[in-house]
């Protein structure tokens, strides 16, 4: 084999080792990508897709002063909940609402606070089964 043939299969294997760890780079680069962009996070829950929506009888609740609250709610479940209890809501609501001063809710930034707190409360007592409340009723005298 003359050195002209040698120099030429020398660099045959050179280019084939730059076309590999081309390849080699272009693969792990991919890889890379869709780890940090395209899979869900670990432990990350996807949103609970909504249920039945439970409507509760109104109930009235003592505020300060002698006035009262007639307010009816309706509980949003997430999709395949049991069958719910509304005792344990209704409870939260008069826990929540009672001796409360009418003032606090008759503005609009007070009751998107109380309700909040519901949400908050009802997530916790039906263990992530409840997603939202609504007031279906709110009257106060």
């Amino acid at each position: 084999m003359s050195t002209a043939e040698a120099e030429a299969v020398e660099e045959a294997k050179g280019g084939k080792k730059k076309l590999l760890i081309i390849v080699l780079v272009l693969v792990l680069g991919a890889a890379a990508a869709w780890w940090f962009l395209l899979r869900s996070p670990a432990g990350a829950k996807d949103e609970p897709e909504p249920g039945e929506v439970v409507a509760l009888d109104p109930i009235q609740v003592n505020l300060a002063e002698g006035h009262y609250l007639s307010v009816g709610i309706a509980l949003q479940t997430v999709k395949g909940a049991e069958e719910l209890d509304g005792s344990k809501a209704l409870d939260a609501v008069i826990e929540l609402y009672s001796g409360l001063d009418q003032s606090e809710l008759v503005k609009p930034k007070g009751r998107q606070k109380l309700k909040a707190e519901l949400r908050k409360e009802l997530a916790h007592l039906y263990h992530d089964e409840v997603m939202d409340v609504y007031l279906t009723q709110f009257v106060t005298q």
